[in-house]
């Protein structure tokens, strides 16, 4: 088979054959703490039990039925995520997943809006899915080869990205602003009437730019104040990943968006299902009007009985809160480790159980490991060694992406910071041989 994400003939990862809670189990008999709930989504671990019974007793009476037709654990789900968000008098749309979540979105924006080649903004530095419409609206540099933003009507803007502000500014709170003020020249550039939507990601993505928290506040005031639709794709920033329900309520309900993508977190990614939540004001708009999308398997039963129970579970467990104070401590141990180790430029994150180490060869001058977004060979050592000490690290570029599940234990996760905090010391160490 093809496998995602990787050259084929290097391809060399273990087969998983079992998992419980933090962990996975190989075919090997070996057992490997997950440090990044696998693509960022296992949020309730793995083989949660009130999930699987949900999707067992689900299957007893009904494996599928067709989006055109009602399903009970369908309308459940939708009203327990309008409850949730407090979307009130809102609606929901079920898709498979986060790309065809995000692009649902920007299809209802442009109809709601009544701009059916409105343009989208989006940021570089950004992922919102691997389809081509969704490669277009996301500023990756490994697919932008593929697609042609501008023949998908979409406009990318440099990102809240502080470390490496685009801007030139001198602070986390001015980069944030200045970002926001360019979409807002982007919308007045181009013209309201032909600008559809902006579609950022509030918090956690794997590009691991973390947003200042003046970013978001001061982006719904300019769309808000352009009478441009904003979207949230909250798809890996959801259900807890970054210490609420869904990260655009840290700034408060001046920042609601119009609609917000999910995925991910909304099954615990116990079966595959996506979401595009709308306000009651985008609702009412669409509602006269014919949908004309949609897939097989949107909104599948199975998956919807699994969505309801991970939300029980979410509730049940207080794992949002756990997240949060879990979040606090892991940046606090993150942050001592930036102390002893000058090859962590920057430590950002942190509001929830998602933080990332950016590397640099120089502190001084933030010169990275590696150019964007190649991984450095000392970090791919790091993370083989990691592997075969039984614990699972994502990395990216030049960053490393802490995003455990919700439910790991907390001994658990401090043994994983030890062991990230002597490979780091062998990370400098063996850079240092190489350049002498």
């Amino acid at each position: 088979m093809l496998h995602s994400w990787c050259v084929q003939r290097e391809w060399d990862a273990p087969t998983i054959v079992g998992a419980e809670g933090a962990r996975l189990f190989t075919a090997e008999g070996r057992a490997i703490l997950d440090m990044s709930s696998l693509a960022e989504c296992s949020n309730l671990g793995h083989q949660h039990p009130r999930v699987i019974a949900a999707i067992r007793a689900q299957a007893e009476k009904l494996c599928f039925v067709t989006n055109a037709w009602g399903a009970q654990p369908r309308a459940q789900l939708a009203a327990m995520l309008l409850e949730r968000s407090g979307f009130v008098h809102g609606r929901v749309f079920f898709t498979l997943g986060g790309s065809d979540a995000n692009e649902h979105a920007v299809k209802f924006a442009r109809q709601a809006a009544g701009k059916p080649r409105g343009w989208i903004i989006t940021r570089d530095r950004s992922y919102h899915g691997a389809s081509y419409a969704a490669m277009a609206l996301s500023g990756d540099a490994r697919t932008a080869a593929q697609v042609d933003p501008a023949a998908f009507r979409v406009l990318h803007t440099p990102p809240p990205y502080a470390y490496r502000c685009p801007f030139g500014t001198r602070s986390d709170a001015a980069c944030g602003e200045a970002a926001a003020a360019r979409i807002a020249s982007l919308i007045e550039e181009h013209g309201t009437p032909a600008v559809a939507a902006v579609l950022m990601e509030p918090n956690a993505g794997t590009n691991g730019i973390v947003a200042p928290d003046s970013f978001w506040p001061a982006l719904r005031q300019a769309t808000r104040a352009a009478g441009v639709y904003l979207i949230a794709d909250e798809v890996m920033s959801g259900f807890g990943r970054c210490g609420e329900w869904f990260a655009w309520e840290r700034h408060g309900e001046e920042s609601r968006p119009d609609l917000m993508t999910l995925a991910k977190g909304l099954t615990g990614a116990h079966a595959p299902l996506g979401a595009v939540v709308l306000s009651a004001a985008v609702a009412r708009v669409l509602e006269p009007q014919m949908l004309h999308t949609g897939l097989t398997y949107c909104g599948h039963p199975l998956s919807c009985a699994a969505g309801v129970a991970a939300l029980e579970s979410y509730l049940a467990e207080d794992l949002i809160a756990r997240s949060r104070r879990l979040g606090a401590s892991m940046l606090e141990q993150l942050e001592r480790l930036q102390q002893r180790h000058a090859v962590i430029g920057d430590v950002r994150g942190g509001h929830g159980l998602f933080a990332v180490l950016e590397l640099v060869r120089d502190r001084a001058s933030r010169e990275p490991l590696a150019p964007w977004p190649q991984l450095h060979p000392a970090l791919r050592e790091l993370l083989r060694a990691a592997l075969q000490a039984g614990v699972s690290f994502a990395a990216r570029g030049n960053l490393l992406l802490l995003a455990p599940p919700l439910i790991i234990g907390e001994r658990d996760l401090a043994d994983a910071l030890d062991l990230l905090d002597r490979l780091l010391g062998k990370l400098a160490s063996d850079m240092r041989r190489s350049l002498s």
